[in-house]
This record gives structure tokens, sequence and C-alpha cells, in this order.
């Protein structure tokens, strides 16, 4: 066709430009094409080992894509644009690479890292039985990727009470025939939730109701309705329900659970062993069994020569410990309403049946075991290791009785026996001034294969000082029996963290501090090498720690000042904090500074759970600590993790 030279001057071809008359050069050019641009739907994945998941490329010249990946496998080496392909992660932990790359323009690629871990699940309270609140097999958090960037708020899980509970995790487990990595949660309403770890929005695998005839409940049994106990202030409100952390047997796929519950005429109160199926939700090992009448130990604190457990006074609020097949439960009071007392039981994990019981102030009452959630520790060689709070104390006495052990620091041995204690110079002033040697928990920070010092462990309570002892030799009465002593200049209700060689607490109204430990002298430098610039009010916090290893430590801890019952001043979101563990005045990020990061209203003494690029976070909902669970949200799971993109 022939263009006359009044026409327009320039004509624009598809890939070519045509310059005519008043264009200057009469020589057609041909400009570069467009890169051929590709995408990932997702830049990052955190897995667990074998797990799959599902990516797409998209070109935008609709050109195929092909597909390689540093480790793992992929469904199809090649697939057309936006369509989904499968990436299966590998058996060995680490980061990998899966790349797209242009099948036309193959130097065009788009990349996802995968973090790949082999944490077979969180089990239990602080992680394990050292409680010392380590997930050292964490990949995708790093002081990296924890950035407002790559990190928040994923998705929540509505539950039926609030969490008073830390949620459980375990890593591939098959439900329904299908595998998941599910995150277990306890309520306050007495009920158990299995939800998929991962899936956004929330899946829920199976719900079970601990007060139901299935589970050994009678018609009308409600959870406790909290002003019926203690002085009826509602200290855990608006029901008691579970308190304590449950423990997983995984050999066993088992959940151990305590639940406490009324009748419909609010006159009989019930607490039960649970033994739960963590792929169903039903009751194993002819379970529940109740805890009552059945559980005495001799003692004249109820006025005879023996004292029996009652299952409305006493608060099951301590994590369960499972330890050489036996799991064991302690108590305290609601409220410090007598008559209470520090009651330990072991329950054989196969059957349920009671294997011990041990009352550690059964002559003149009181004693509780609480820990403010913390859970019994126990050392390598199946050494149990509590704090008990205000009691009498009379083990110095030459004569009968002299095995009560108010505001002590006990080593437990097989059966249930008191084999080591030690108590610090002001017992007598702590227990006249509420003032609990047991209001943290114990943790074991070094077990020894061979030499004089085999287990040290450490905790401390309202009076803010720090005791590191010799766990198989406490010493007895007197601080000059512990190795050492250590003020953190507040009361403490938490149980400490411990990773590489340096032990993190968080005081009441105090920051974040980490001690470095010193593995030759087995002492704590009594100087905090950091600590973090903003500090918490009451509870204080309990830390946990994520790591690779000995790199990328992040401290985490939860805010949980604002907890809305009668106690708390306010009543508001829990904030998640987490910290570069080598210098907590670093904070890579806090859940208080974006509005679609807030987690729900704050429960006292929770603890969050950090597993396969997931932080977990129990709360209240929308519930503001009433005398009912009629909210809306009355509880919830929230889960932060690193974004997909």
């Amino acid at each position: 066709m022939k263009i006359a030279a009044s026409s327009l001057s320039c004509l624009l071809a598809v890939g070519v430009v045509l310059c005519l008359n008043g264009c200057g050069s009469l020589n057609p050019t041909f400009p570069l094409a467009a890169p051929a641009q590709i995408s990932v739907s997702s830049t990052r994945a955190a897995l667990t080992v074998s797990q799959s998941y599902s990516i797409a490329a998209t070109t935008k010249d609709l050109s195929g894509v092909t597909w390689t990946a540093t480790g793992g496998g992929l469904s199809a080496d090649t697939s057309m644009t936006g369509k989904m392909v499968t990436y299966t992660a590998p058996a060995k932990a680490g980061i990998y690479t899966v790349t797209a790359a242009n099948v036309k323009t193959p130097s065009q690629t788009a990349a996802m890292t995968v973090y790949v871990t082999d944490l077979g699940g969180v089990y239990t309270y602080h992680n394990d039985l050292a409680r010392d609140g380590v997930n050292s097999q964490e990949y995708a958090l790093t002081t990296t990727t924890v950035a407002s960037s790559s990190f928040g708020k994923l998705f929540s899980c509505p539950v039926d009470g609030a969490v008073y509970t830390q949620p459980l995790w375990v890593a591939n487990l098959t439900i329904g025939n299908a595998k998941h990595n599910v995150a277990f949660v306890a309520t306050q309403h007495d009920s158990v939730y299995a939800f998929d770890a991962d899936a956004s929005p929330c899946q829920q695998l199976w719900m079970a109701s601990l007060v139901d005839t299935n589970h050994g409940g009678s018609s009308g049994e409600t959870a406790v309705n909290s002003t019926l106990l203690g002085q009826g202030n509602g200290d855990i409100a608006p029901e008691v329900g579970v308190t304590g952390t449950p423990v997983i047997d995984p050999s066993t796929g088992t959940l151990y659970v305590v639940s406490k519950s009324m009748n419909s005429a609010s006159t009989l109160f019930y607490q039960r062993m649970h033994a739960i199926d963590i792929t169903t939700g039903s009751e194993k090992f002819s379970g529940p069994v109740d805890i009552g009448a059945n559980i005495t130990f001799p003692g004249t604190g109820d006025g005879g020569s023996t004292v029996t457990f009652n299952a409305k006074q006493e608060n099951q609020r301590p994590g369960l410990a499972l330890v050489n097949g036996v799991v064991y439960v302690a108590w305290a009071a609601h409220e410090d309403a007598n008559p209470f007392y520090g009651w330990l039981v072991g329950y054989k994990a196969s059957d349920l049946t009671v294997a011990s019981i041990l009352n550690i102030d059964p002559n003149v009452t009181q004693g509780g075991i609480w820990m403010s959630g913390g859970a019994p520790s126990a050392d390598a060689n199946n050494n149990l290791y509590l704090i008990s709070g205000n009691g009498g104390f009379d083990a110095t006495s030459t004569s009968m009785p002299n095995n009560d052990y108010g505001d002590s620091f006990l080593k437990i041995s097989n059966g249930l026996t008191v084999s080591s204690y030690f108590t610090p110079t002001d017992q007598e002033s702590d227990e006249t001034n509420d003032a609990d040697f047991g209001s943290g928990g114990s943790a074991v920070l070094v077990n020894v294969a061979s030499g004089a010092l085999r287990h040290l462990v450490i905790g401390g309570g309202k009076d803010g000082s720090l005791y590191l002892l010799n766990g198989d030799s406490m010493g007895g009465l007197g601080d000059t029996n512990a190795r050492q002593v250590i003020s953190v200049g507040s009361g403490i209700f938490s149980t400490g963290a411990f990773w590489n060689n340096t032990y993190y607490v968080a005081p009441l109204n105090g920051s974040m501090v980490a001690y470095a430990f010193d593995p030759f002298a087995n002492l704590l430098n009594p100087s905090a090498s950091t600590r973090s610039s903003n500090t918490y009010g009451f509870p204080g916090a309990t830390p946990s720690v994520s790591a690779s290893g000995a790199s990328n430590g992040i401290v985490w801890a939860l805010n949980s000042n604002s907890y809305c019952t009668s106690q708390s001043k306010s009543c508001g979101p829990a904030v998640l904090h987490a910290y570069d563990a080598t210098n907590l005045g670093t904070e890579l990020w806090n859940s208080s500074t974006t509005s679609t990061d807030a987690a729900g209203n704050a429960v006292k003494f929770t603890v969050p759970t950090i597993a396969n690029g997931h932080v977990y976070v129990g709360t209240r909902g929308n519930n503001a600590g009433g005398v009912d669970s009629t909210t809306s949200t009355p509880g919830e799971l929230d889960v932060y993790g690193v974004t997909t993109d």
C-alpha cells in the first residue's frame, strides 16, 4: 500500500515503527521487545519435612514455565502459565529454592524460598522437660524475615472460651485421610480443638467437649462459673474449665488434659483426667478418670490423720508433665481460699491409674504449686523440679511433722518423694506477706553426663530474686546454700528461657533481660548483658526462643498486662514482641504497630508457641472478662507467621 507524503507522519505497526515524511530517517527501527516478565504465587513458604505445597508461575507473554528446585520434588518439570504445580519438601531440614523460568526466555526467572523444619512437635509447656522454651529447629523466622514487610498476622481461629493454656503443635499428623500440621487449643469452656496449623482461613479438624457424655460428663454439666470459686473475685474469668497446659505423648498420639466442671445446680464440682486421641478427639484408655476423694495423703491439715483432695477448692493451673511414662499433675488454690494444698499426682500414661501421690504441705495446708502456669521441669534422670508457694515450712524440725515445704524449691524423685530441697532465708516473711517463692517456674539449665555437678536448676518468685541451684544437692534452708542469688529488681511470675548460654527473664514492671551463663564456672553473670527498651507490667512475661541451632535466635514474649479480669487495670489485646536474642535492645517486630496484626484480648500467664515459621497465641477473643462467654468470640487462637509475598 502506497501512503501519500501528506499522510500521518508516523505509523506504529506491531513491533515496527515506520518513519515517513518529517520523521527524519526513512529507515524502519525495531525497538527492544518488552521483558518476558514472570512471577510466582508465593515468594516464601515454611514447610515441615515432606510437606506438599502448591505454587504457580505467571508469565506476561503467556509462554510455558520450566521448574527446578535445590531440594525436594515437583509434580511437573514444566507447566503452562498460571497452572499450579505441587512442590514436596525434602526429608532434610534446611533452606531451599524453587525456581520458575520462562520457556521462551530462560533468563527470566522468579523464585520461592522454602524453609523446611524437621521439628516433630511442641508437645509440652515451654517446649521440653527442661522448660528452656527453645525451638532450635526453626528456619523461616530469622532476624531478617521477622519484619513488617515479611511477617504478620495470618489468620485467627475462634474458640468457645478463653485460652489460658499454651497451644501445642504436631507436624504431619494424619486426620481424615490427609496430613496436616495441627495446632491444639484447650479452653476454659472445657473444650479441646484441633486446627490445621497452616490453613487460612482457619480450618477446624475436630472439637471435643470435655463435659459431654462421651467425655465423662453428665447432662447439664458445664464449666465452672468463676464467681463460685475462691473469694468470688473472678481471678480466672468468666469461667474455669481447662487451665493447665495439656501434654501430648507423640508415641501413642494421646493428649492428656485435666478438666474442671460442675453440675447444672452448681452444687457438685468435678475434675477429671482425660486421655484424648489427637486424631479424633475421642477418649482413650477407658478415660476419663475422676480426680477427687480417691486422692488422699497422710497429714493433719483436715483435722484428722488423712487429707483429701477437694475438686472445688483445688486450682489446676500448672502445665502437665509427661516423664518416663507418667503424667504428673499439680494444683494450688483459687484466690488463696482455704482449705487448699499443693498436690502432685502421677497418672500412668498407659491406663490413667494413679501411680503416686504427694502433698507438699499436708499438716499446715497451703503450699500450693502454681508457678504462674509453668509446668514441673525434669532432668535427664527423670527427677522432677518445682517451686511451691506460700505455706508452712517445718522440714528442719527434728520431730514430726517435718514434711511441710511451703515456699521451697523441691527435687522430687521416683515415687514422688522429696529427695532434696532449697528454701530461701526469708521463707517465713514470704509466707506472712504473700510473697510466694513459687510464683515463678523452674527450669533446668544444665544436664551434664559426668562430674560432681550434674544438674543446674533456676527459678524465682515474688521477691524478685533468681536462685541458681545444684539440682542434685539443693542445700536446704538458707540463701547461702544457693550457688547464686541474683536480684532482677521486681517479682517473677514466669518461667525463664535458656539458649546459647544465655538466660532470659521478664519480671513485672521491668524490661526483658538477658544474663550470660559461664559454662566453665557454671554461674550467671549477675549483670544483665542486654535488656529490652520496653517494659512489661503485671505479670511480666514468659519468653520463648526460636533459632536455627546457635544462629538466628529470636526471643518472643507476650505483653498481657491488659488481661481484662478483676485484678487488671485495663482490658485490651495481647501484644506479641520479637527481639534479636543477641541484643534485646533490638526489637524486630511487635503486633501493636499495625492494626491488622492485633491479637485478641489478653490472658495473663499465657505463652506463645513457635513452630514452622508460625507463632501461635491464645487469647480471650473479644471477651472483656465479664461473667459469661456470650460475646461473639469468647476465645481465639491468633496465628502469626512469614507472609508469602
